[in-house]
């Protein structure tokens, strides 16, 4: 019984296929996973563009993803969803009506006796001060208040605007910078060094597919990378963990994805 994880989904926004094509990949590899008679899926932030919950209203779309969300939990299938620096504004409608188990800060869990620490990633590690004053101003209660006065067709629009202003004005690093130029490496090996007992630091936000070898030789560092280009998910057993692309044509398991892993400037497993 694998247990499968995944982030940056980024709905509502269109890539490489629109929003809408995307939603159903996700929904078909979300099937595959529950063919698997996975022991849980974990779905690690970002997984909309943008997301607010006013008291009566949420954000038009996504139906078929949150629909079967809802039919996972309801088969008895766990579902946990960590909230992204697109979507941190979650309150509790995925928990109420998905019935998924929802965290805002990173979490260490027992899976198959390891323990995994799994979070978004945003502000974490060395740097980015900038963005860490931000999101502390903007996850205050005042601030969450005031957008929600806004009309909800004037909030989502003015939202998706500055967020894709946001990506245009910064490129996606699409090359692995090396342990001293990856923060959330230098973050894991900090969680490592309180917590020897970490077997995996599983993060999303960086979209770029990453397993990496932390300083003590056996412990991994795993970005899961993103949904607009590469499609790319983490597959774990009890004895393995792979990161793959998902390809709805292809036989389960599919093919390994073809990312960064082991030690520094060591091109990656080929796959099979």
């Amino acid at each position: 019984m694998p247990t499968f994880f995944a982030s940056d989904f980024h709905l509502g926004t269109d890539a490489r296929h629109t929003s809408a094509e995307r939603e159903r990949r996700i929904v078909a590899w979300l099937d595959r996973c529950a063919a698997e008679d996975a022991d849980a899926i974990y779905l690690v932030g970002d997984l909309f563009e943008f997301w607010f919950e006013w008291r009566r209203a949420v954000p038009r779309g996504h139906v078929r993803f949150l629909g079967k969300l809802a039919e996972l939990t309801d088969r008895g299938i766990p579902v946990y969803v960590f909230t992204g620096n697109h979507d941190m504004w979650m309150r509790d409608y995925l928990e109420r009506e998905m019935g998924v188990v929802l965290y805002r800060e990173p979490v260490v869990h027992t899976i198959y006796g390891k323990k995994v620490l799994i979070g978004h990633g945003d502000g974490l590690g060395p740097g980015d001060h900038g963005y860490k004053r931000l999101k502390k101003l903007i996850n205050a209660g005042w601030a969450k208040w005031l957008y929600a006065r806004l009309h909800p067709n004037l909030a989502m629009q003015l939202a998706l605007f500055i967020s894709g202003k946001s990506r245009d004005s910064q490129p996606a690093e699409e090359k692995f910078l090396g342990p001293d130029q990856e923060w959330l490496i230098a973050y894991s090996e900090r969680k490592l060094a309180e917590n020897p007992r970490l077997a995996y630091c599983i993060f999303g936000h960086r979209h770029l597919p990453i397993d990496y070898t932390l300083s003590n030789g056996t412990s991994r560092y795993i970005n899961l990378g993103e949904w607009m280009q590469a499609y790319s998910y983490l597959r774990m057993e009890p004895a393995s963990a792979e990161l793959l692309s998902f390809d709805p044509a292809a036989p389960a398991p599919p093919d390994s994805y073809r990312g960064y892993r082991g030690a520094p400037h060591t091109s990656l497993n080929p796959g099979p």
